[in-house]
């Protein structure tokens, strides 16, 4: 019975093992065949996030096509944090300001967004507090625009009593300005788009500067110094006519956590990989950066996106080369010099033991010499001294033959000056 027992638990551990084996090749089959498909939240159908959104989308089909990304409108930043949160999305665009929950993760940087106001020439607002007791034409409700609008006029010291400030399409905003309707514009957008282009070469609109960039930055630090270049809206006619003090924020591209690494580090890898599909489709592709750090402004990285950006840093072997070299180098010198000492106690622990040797055959010659007490005692203390000699130099030869030995080394060391003295 026990020999049946013996002989079937080899084959239960072989059947085991072989399931196993084919359970992970199977596992691994289906992954490589999975299709995934995300939902990317953006913005409005005529902003820049739906327009790079669709940009983006297109360029990671192309090079992945198991990865698909649907494309889908909102009305920015807030709404699709909402959206993430709720795992109606996968992807998202939003502004660097948008406070991020712990279960959304940073993939990417993208371009800046620049901070534009515009005022009509016949409407007097030079600065931004000649904002007071104007119409102003600002983003709906739920984008970063009209998050930062607000964020701006309260450090300024204006109330909801200021001014007016009326919530906009984008389209119907600058329709409004140009019309009249209101007296200024406020919108968070990437330069040199089409529409802004339009609205000040008409010449019925201007610029109006925001110079308080490093104290903006106190309150939201996601905020960055920024200027509009002389001549990016017109060239001939330099709009504006100086650079422009402002104020920026990066767009981002964030995902959920439990989004697969795989999927992130293939997005990650195509936005910087496939750079020049990206800017042939949207100019703006070209301002993407990596990130200096990978805890810049306090954002967690998705493990995807992380594993990607580091894949070039050096391993530890690379990176402690030299000083392990000479760990080594030293370990191998002293080792050897360790060595070449025990080789030494060795031999000379054969030369003690020949010359204690020689001193015992000489007493023993000495024995039948004996002829009186007086040389008795002599004998005696000859005896007592070289047997004392040969049991002191025996156990000093073999406690530092015993040092080698790395177990007893530590508490044996402070006994070493003793027993060398014992040798000489």
């Amino acid at each position: 019975m026990q020999n049946r027992r013996a002989a079937i638990l080899p084959i239960l551990l072989l059947s085991v093992l072989g399931a196993s084996f084919f359970g992970v090749l199977l596992m691994l089959r289906h992954s490589s065949n999975r299709v995934y498909n995300l939902t990317l939240a953006t913005g409005g159908k005529n902003g820049q996030y739906y327009a790079f959104g669709e940009t983006l989308a297109k360029v990671v089909n192309h090079h992945h096509p198991k990865i698909q990304l649907k494309v889908l409108e909102t009305d920015g930043s807030l709404e699709n944090i909402e959206l993430l949160n709720q795992n109606k999305a996968q992807l998202a665009l939003v502004q660097s300001d948008v406070p991020l929950t712990l279960s959304i993760q940073l993939v990417s940087y993208l371009f800046p967004e620049v901070f534009h106001l515009v005022a009509t020439r016949n409407s007097g607002i030079q600065t931004v507090s000649d904002l007071q007791d104007k119409q102003i034409a600002i983003m709906p409700e739920g984008s970063g625009s009209n998050q930062l609008f607000w964020q701006l006029s309260q450090h300024y010291g204006f109330t909801t009593g200021s001014f007016e400030a009326i919530p906009f399409a984008p389209d119907d905003a600058y329709t409004a300005l140009k019309n009249g309707y209101v007296d200024a514009l406020f919108r968070v957008l990437t330069l040199g788009t089409s529409g802004m282009t339009q609205l000040l070469q008409s010449g019925e609109n201007i610029l109006v500067p925001i110079d308080q960039s490093a104290a903006l930055q106190l309150f939201q630090p996601a905020l960055e110094t920024s200027e509009i270049p002389r001549g990016t809206y017109n060239g001939s006619i330099p709009i504006p006519p100086d650079n422009l003090q402002t104020v920026s924020v990066r767009a981002l591209l964030v995902t959920r956590e439990d989004v697969p690494e795989l999927v992130i580090h293939e997005i990650a890898k195509t936005l910087f990989e496939a750079r020049n599909e990206l800017v042939t489709l949207n100019p703006q592709a070209a301002l993407i950066r990596q990130p200096e750090s990978l805890q810049e402004l306090g954002f967690s990285f998705h493990p995807g996106a992380k594993r990607y950006y580091t894949q070039d840093d050096p391993s530890f072997l690379e990176r402690y080369a030299e000083p392990i070299g000479l760990g080594i180098s030293t370990t191998v010198l002293v080792g050897s010099a360790l060595w070449q000492f025990k080789l030494w106690l060795q031999r000379r622990e054969k030369n003690r033991a020949d010359l204690h040797n020689m001193e015992i055959l000489n007493l023993l010659d000495q024995i039948p010499k004996i002829d009186d007490v007086d040389h008795l005692e002599k004998f005696a203390i000859n005896s007592s001294n070289c047997l004392k000699r040969w049991w002191l130099s025996s156990i000093a030869i073999a406690f530092l033959l015993s040092l080698f030995s790395p177990l007893v080394l530590p508490g044996r060391l402070p006994l070493l000056p003793f027993v060398i003295g014992r040798l000489y």
